[in-house]
């Protein structure tokens, strides 16, 4: 099969669109359609339905969707290996992270490794970490710097970097502000601000809460914790974020012997060859957390 008649087939199926695709490939639609007739030709197969504006996988486009990817992921290691050959730590490293690690923990990182690799051109998506995790699986992303899931991935290899402790916190207004001694059932009976429950960090207090049979009061819920941060510092309900994130404007509260923390780190297929791109960068994360974690 023609690579690149693959490579049209694969960006079709994941934008559902074929102009898309074509700008992505810097190609015109009618190019890109070509390619892939003639792989529907190839394979004696209709791979999409076209009704309308919308372009679905057929039951064969369905079959075809992960071998593509497959090989194109091993394409790519192949490239990768032969350029490795140089010795040089040169060439594109693509990176997913989320908001939150991106504006706390990455700023120092980027810029050591920038003066160390200068050569290096690094290309950033900042999303979800649940997406970030998705990108890794499809091979559209070689690292992600990202919350860690609670349940490991057997086709991922996980790296842990940062502890992040989390805290309950409430403005400095709210009623629970003035408590002393709380625990988990008095935080039930008021409403909670909180990532969403299918995020890594929901889900983690959504079990703690779940072990201690009560039930969340959720009345507001984003991915964006410099969001969160603010609808609870104005009083809106209580809170769960990350220790570094507390300000004058919050106040944490000491529930019970509760502890509850996430883990940051890095995340990449394990069916992949990393470049020496991303060994040198997983190298400089790990050299700036030890040095952030001495005394």
């Amino acid at each position: 099969m023609d690579t690149q008649n693959l490579r049209a087939f694969v960006l079709v199926a994941e934008t559902g669109s074929f102009s898309l695709a074509a700008a992505k490939l810097h190609l015109t639609q009618p190019a890109v359609s070509k390619r892939v007739a003639l792989l529907e030709e190839q394979l004696g197969s209709a791979l999409f339905d076209r009704i309308g504006r919308i372009t679905s996988l057929t039951e064969a486009g369905k079959a075809l969707l992960p071998h593509a990817r497959a090989v194109q992921l091993e394409l790519e290691a192949a490239q990768q290996s032969v350029r490795d050959l140089s010795g040089a730590v040169a060439g594109q490293l693509r990176l997913a992270t989320s908001h939150h690690i991106g504006l706390h923990r990455l700023p120092p990182v980027l810029s050591g490794f920038s003066r160390g690799y200068p050569a290096v051109q690094i290309d950033i998506d900042f999303m979800d970490s649940e997406q970030a995790y998705e990108l890794i699986m499809q091979g559209k992303a070689e690292l992600a710097i990202v919350t860690l899931a609670p349940v490991r991935e057997a086709s991922l290899v996980t790296l842990p970097i940062w502890p992040d402790p989390l805290d309950f916190m409430v403005g400095r207004d709210h009623p629970l502000a003035r408590h002393r001694g709380l625990d988990l059932a008095a935080l039930a009976a008021h409403p909670a601000i909180l990532p969403g429950l299918n995020t890594y960090t929901g889900q983690i207090v959504a079990r703690l809460f779940d072990s201690h049979h009560l039930t969340l009061r959720v009345s507001m819920s984003t991915n964006y914790l410099e969001t969160i941060r603010m609808m609870a510092s104005v009083g809106l309900g209580w809170t769960v974020l990350p220790r570094s994130m507390r300000d004058d404007t919050l106040a944490t509260l000491e529930v019970g012997e509760t502890r509850i923390e996430r883990t940051l780190g890095i995340v990449y297929h394990r069916g992949r060859s990393l470049s020496r791109a991303a060994q040198a960068f997983i190298e400089v994360v790990q050299a700036a957390a030890d040095k952030s974690a001495r005394p």
